[in-house]
């Protein structure tokens, strides 16, 4: 029995990986079930056994996005917030499955897919380093830090969109910096804004594959949400 359970988890997440992987490439009506079949060298049956259609595999895509993502932690704070921004850019443009379910949340509207949870769950996870901040002083009185949240969740759903449409999100990092920029005059005193640091988004590396080889690094597994 336990390895019947460890077998089906197997599968189930090889079909989210062949999923994401093909959904990156020609999105949501672009992919057909025999491909991703093809692809995560499984069966019909097994797929109909964890998911009852190709809408339902894409919504797995979209709502474990985060699953590999690693969030760096530091002191909290705004700089906290600066640094989970920055490297989510760079996760975007190599981790797949991320980047496949942002694609998907994003073409919602022209497919039937129609699922705003992991907006809500990247606005909480914002929220969440607002709060922070405001107990470190960091922000100015008139701030909602949901409201905040909101707004830098479309924002940098934006952004990106824009990135990748113009340089297929090579310059990401960069136009995160930009948006930051904007955006911390809204957020905070000019004391504590000329104490944060901008200079990660430019030259910043890989956070994946630094998690996965340096496993003292200071970063903490994401659990996207359910």
């Amino acid at each position: 029995m336990a390895r019947q359970q460890e077998r089906a988890v197997r599968t189930r997440g090889a079909l989210v990986r062949a999923a994401a992987e093909v959904f990156d490439e020609v999105g949501y009506s672009g992919a057909s079930i025999n491909k991703i079949l093809d692809r995560a060298g499984a069966t019909t049956g097994a797929m109909y056994f964890h998911f009852k259609s190709k809408e339902e595999l894409a919504r797995a895509v979209i709502l474990e996005q985060a699953a590999d993502l690693r969030l760096p932690e530091g002191g909290g704070g705004l700089q906290q917030l600066l640094d989970m921004t920055a490297y989510l850019a760079v996760e975007m443009q190599s981790n797949i499955l991320f980047r496949a379910g942002v694609r998907l949340a994003v073409e919602q509207g022209a497919t039937e897919l129609q699922d705003y949870a992991i907006y809500e769950w990247w606005a909480d996870q914002f929220r969440q380093e607002l709060e922070r901040a405001r107990e470190m002083g960091q922000i100015l009185p008139d701030v909602q830090e949901a409201e905040f949240a909101r707004v830098l969740v479309g924002a940098y759903t934006g952004t990106q969109i824009m990135s990748q449409i113009s340089t297929g999100r090579a310059d990401l990092p960069e136009r995160i910096a930009s948006m930051w920029r904007c955006l911390l005059p809204a957020l905070a005193p000019p004391e504590v804004i000329a104490e944060l640091d901008l200079s990660l988004y430019s030259g910043i590396t890989s956070a994946t594959a630094a998690a996965d080889t340096d496993t003292g690094s200071d970063a903490a597994k994401t659990e996207p949400p359910a």
